[in-house]
């Protein structure tokens, strides 16, 4: 029984430890993922800015003007006195986007030719804009998998999770279980040491009993001729007084009966 306890006690901590390392990794993975899903997602952004830029200048149909400016009511408050407005600065990289897109191109694998002095604007906007769009593609595919890959790791964490608990409760029950009949049988078992001392004692004093009646015993046995002999002395000494006693009665009648008649 303890034995069983033990095993059980050791499997319920290794669960929890596994439990404990599995939650240490899905919040690692869903850190990685959330990262990756902003930086990805921060790129595809910057890209599309920079290639409606690109279609700004050579596109123009493509151009999709961006949203008006939302001001703060700080900045509406200085329009209305008559101020302006601090300039945005101009970003650099193509276009002005703020962005080095060869360096994205080149880190997925594409290294585009310098284009010749003859070479028409059209066709290296065309070319430029086809790499971005490859990226941004690339962005995409890896976004999926890894939304993918989020989706079936965060399942089978909350499947083990629900495995473990089922595991650990049916575990805590047969350990609550085991326990609890241990300490009965250990109470029970305190209860028969008790009744075994308790008997033990009274074992002894019946054997001291028996061992003083033994001894009793013996010693009538030893000396039961000598007693018999005694006792048959005794007998015979006892008829021999009886019958003295019985003749003296007998004359003292006759000396009363012979006085009886003198005296008529």
């Amino acid at each position: 029984m303890s034995s069983e306890i033990e095993a059980l006690q050791d499997a319920i901590k290794k669960l929890d430890k596994a439990v404990t390392e599995a939650t240490e990794q899905r919040k690692e993975e869903n850190e990685d993922f959330t990262e990756l899903m902003a930086s990805d997602s921060a790129a595809k952004e910057l890209l599309n800015f920079a290639k409606n830029r690109l279609n700004k200048f050579y596109n123009p149909k493509l151009y999709k003007a961006p949203a008006k400016r939302t001001l703060s009511e700080d900045e509406q408050l200085t329009l209305s006195m008559g101020g302006t407005l601090a300039p945005t600065a101009a970003p650099g990289g193509i276009a002005g986007t703020g962005i080095a897109v060869m360096a994205q191109i080149r880190a997925h694998g594409g290294q585009p030719e310098a284009p010749g002095p003859y070479a028409k604007k059209s066709e290296e906007s065309t070319g430029v804009i086809a790499m971005i769009d490859l990226i941004i593609k690339d962005l995409d595919k890896e976004m999926t998998e890894a939304q993918t890959s989020e989706k079936d790791a965060q399942g089978d964490y909350e499947t083990m999770m629900k495995n473990s608990a089922g595991k650990r409760a049916s575990d805590s029950k047969s350990l609550a279980n085991k326990e609890s009949t241990l300490a009965d049988m250990q109470a029970d078992l305190e209860s028969h040491h008790e009744t075994l001392t308790s008997k033990t004692k009274e074992l002894m004093a019946t054997e001291q009993y028996i061992g003083s009646l033994h001894a009793e015993c013996d010693w009538l046995i030893q000396y039961f001729d000598v007693r018999k002999e005694a006792r048959a002395g005794e007998v015979d000494a006892l008829g021999k007084a009886k019958a003295v006693l019985k003749g003296a009665d007998y004359a003292l009648v006759q000396m009363k009966s012979r006085k009886f008649l003198q005296s008529k």
